[in-house]
C-alpha cells in the first residue's frame, strides 16, 4: 500500500465530493420509533429554487412528494429556465402550493421569493439537483416536536452522481459553533429550521451572496444564539455533476465569498495552516464517526 492509498484511507469523507466508485445507494432512513399523529405534525415549507436543471428537478420533486408527509407546503421558484424544467414542474403542479418561472438575480432571491409565500412552522430549501432522503421529513418533524428548545437541525449526507449512484458520505460529529466560524461543514440539503429562527434574522437570505448564502445564514443564526443540533441520520442526497454551482464557481466567486465571511467572523484572513489547525480536530472526530458507522453496518450485516 503506497502513501497515496494510506492518505485516502485516513481522510474523512466530510468535505470531499466523493470518495469511492459509484454504487447503488444502500442506506435507508428508518422512521421514528413512534410516528406522530397527523394532528401533531408541524407544517413543513420547502422551497425548491431552480434554473435550467431539467435533467434533475423531477427527481428532486419526486423525492419530496414520496415522503408522504401530510402537512407539506411545496414551492418551486424557477429563474426563467429555457430547458425542460417547466415541463417537469407542470408535471408536479398538483402537488405544489405555488410556483413561478421568471428571471431573478440568483439563488438567494429565488429562495427569499418562495419563503415570502410560505406559511410552515418548519422551513427548508432543497436545490433542484439534490434529493430528500426517504423518511427524512417525518424524522425532522419528530425531532422538532420532541425538542422544542432546538431551532435548527441538520443531518448527514449521501453524495450521488448524475445517475443517482452513491459516491460518498458525510458522517458528521456534533455541531460545533466554533468550527462553523472557520469552515462550513453543514450539508445544506439536510438543513431545517423553525420559522421563529428565520424571523430572528430578518426573514431573508443575504442576496449579495451567490455561493455562500447558506454559510452566512447559519452564522447569522448562531449570532442570535439559536440552538443548532446535528442529527446522526442521513437526511439528504447531494448530487455532484459538472453543471452544479459548487463546481462551476467555487474557485472564483465561491472563494471570494468564503474569504469575505472568514474575515467578518475572525477579524483576519487566516493562512492555510491556521485553517487546518482549527478544523483538523473536528475532521478527526468525523473520521471516527465514519469508522464506527462502518463497523456497525458490518456487524448488522453479519447478524
Amino acid at each position: 500500500m503506497n502513501w497515496l492509498s494510506i492518505k485516502r484511507m485516513l481522510r474523512p469523507g466530510v468535505g470531499q465530493l466523493g470518495t469511492y466508485l459509484p454504487r447503488p445507494i444502500s442506506l435507508s432512513l428508518s422512521p421514528p420509533s413512534k410516528v406522530l399523529s397527523a394532528q401533531l405534525l408541524p407544517k413543513i415549507s420547502i422551497v425548491v429554487p431552480s434554473y435550467n436543471q431539467g435533467k434533475f428537478i423531477a427527481a428532486t420533486l419526486q423525492s419530496i412528494i414520496d415522503q408522504r408527509y401530510p402537512n407539506l407546503e411545496l414551492i418551486v421558484v424557477d429563474g426563467g429556465s429555457t430547458d425542460s424544467t417547466l415541463a417537469a414542474i407542470k408535471q408536479y403542479e398538483a402537488h405544489l402550493h405555488w410556483w413561478v418561472s421568471e428571471p431573478d438575480s440568483g439563488q438567494a432571491e429565488a429562495i427569499n421569493k418562495g419563503f415570502v409565500r410560505s406559511t410552515g412552522d418548519v422551513m427548508a430549501w432543497i436545490n433542484s439537483d439534490d434529493l430528500v432522503a426517504p423518511g427524512a421529513l417525518h424524522r425532522v418533524a419528530d425531532y422538532f416536536v420532541k425538542h422544542p428548545e432546538t431551532q435548527v437541525i441538520y443531518g448527514n449526507r449521501v453524495l450521488i452522481n448524475e445517475e443517482g449512484l452513491e459516491i460518498g458520505r458525510w458522517i458528521l460529529p456534533h455541531h460545533s459553533g466554533r468550527v462553523l466560524q472557520w469552515a462550513d461543514f453543514v450539508p445544506q440539503e439536510t438543513l431545517y429550521w423553525r420559522r421563529e429562527a428565520w424571523n430572528s434574522i430578518g426573514a431573508r437570505l443575504d442576496e449579495s451572496f451567490r455561493f455562500a448564502m447558506d454559510w452566512d445564514f447559519l452564522l447569522r443564526l448562531s449570532a442570535k444564539q439559536m440552538i443548532i443540533r446535528h442529527l446522526p441520520v442521513f437526511l439528504g442526497h447531494f448530487r455532484v455533476h459538472h453543471q452544479q454551482k459548487t463546481l462551476s464557481i467555487m474557485s472564483s466567486i465561491g472563494q471570494d465569498e468564503i474569504r469575505q465571511i472568514r474575515f467578518r467572523e475572525l477579524g483576519f484572513q487566516p493562512a492555510r495552516w491556521q485553517l487546518i489547525l482549527n478544523t483538523l480536530p473536528f475532521l478527526l472526530v468525523a473520521k471516527l464517526h465514519e469508522i464506527f458507522f462502518r463497523c456497525a453496518i458490518k456487524k448488522s450485516d453479519s447478524v
